[in-house]
């Protein structure tokens, strides 16, 4: 990705004062509906942009307004899964911070690890993350216009927004550590008990290489997750696509007014 020519692209189409980007992920994309004064970007349109290939990820760009602020909303993601290199996935951080983004709010779906704790349509804010993927999207020439060689990752998920959340909303909103898989096949039985006794709570396929690039450009980052099903194993269930986008489709309303909350405190 063309991070410069995207953003020349873009700058005249983002309003000056748009300082938070929201990057909704699988079944929470309702949101965009709630947002105002918009400008949609296919993704195709934009030079050098990747495409986004994943089932209901639309792959566009909105700029617009929600709750009242002015944002840059990321319909859509892009996933390692889907065949892109690891640091191709995570470029569009890049183009946000060239557009001066300052606080990114990450969304995606996972499956919990905890069954009497964390279920099904239960939103989940995360404090810290486990990768064991050997993947690291800063990995090759470092470019110091973005940032430094070695990442402090101490305070990746920023302290301050999970307070906020966790103040406002924390009858609706749990806490837990995310581990990240590059799919796309589900985890097995095995890694998940793995992954338990390592200390984590929820799986899935994306958000920590882009938390990595965050904290890499310098980006106050919260990412919020909605659990669409129980991981292999925990429950006897099978895991399937369909079931992940109807459980996270009943969790828009409470994901919106969490947004909208922590809006009011930006």
């Amino acid at each position: 990705m063309d991070v410069i020519c995207s953003a020349e692209f873009l700058k005249e189409k983002v309003l000056p004062e748009t300082k938070i980007a929201l990057v909704v992920g699988s079944g929470l994309s309702g949101i965009v509906k709630k947002m105002e004064e918009t400008k949609t970007i296919s993704y195709s349109e934009i030079p050098g942009f990747l495409q986004s290939t994943a089932p209901t990820h639309k792959g566009e760009m909105v700029i617009g307004k929600l709750f009242g602020k002015s944002i840059i909303c990321m319909n859509g993601r892009f996933h390692y899964y889907e065949g892109y290199d690891i640091q191709e996935i995570t470029e569009y951080i890049k183009v946000l911070k060239l557009l001066g983004i300052e606080t990114i709010i990450l969304t995606n779906a996972s499956g919990s690890m905890k069954k009497n704790e964390i279920k099904p349509g239960d939103l989940v804010v995360i404090e810290d993350h486990i990768n064991l993927s050997g993947l690291n999207p800063l990995r090759g020439k470092n470019d110091e216009t973005f940032g430094p060689r070695f990442v402090d990752m101490s305070n990746a998920y920023s302290k301050d927004l999970i307070q906020k959340v966790l103040e406002q909303s924390g009858d609706v909103v749990k806490k837990g550590n995310y581990v990240f898989t590059t799919g796309p096949s589900f985890e097995t039985a095995a890694e998940i008990r793995a992954f338990r006794m390592l200390g984590g709570d929820i799986v899935g396929m994306s958000t920590v290489p882009e938390v990595i690039m965050s904290a890499y450009c310098g980006l106050q980052t919260l990412a919020i997750s909605c659990v669409s099903n129980y991981a292999t194993g925990i429950d006897g269930s099978n895991v399937s696509d369909e079931e992940l986008e109807r459980v996270t489709g009943l969790a828009q309303d409470k994901f919106s007014e969490v947004i909208e909350e922590l809006f009011m405190k930006l």
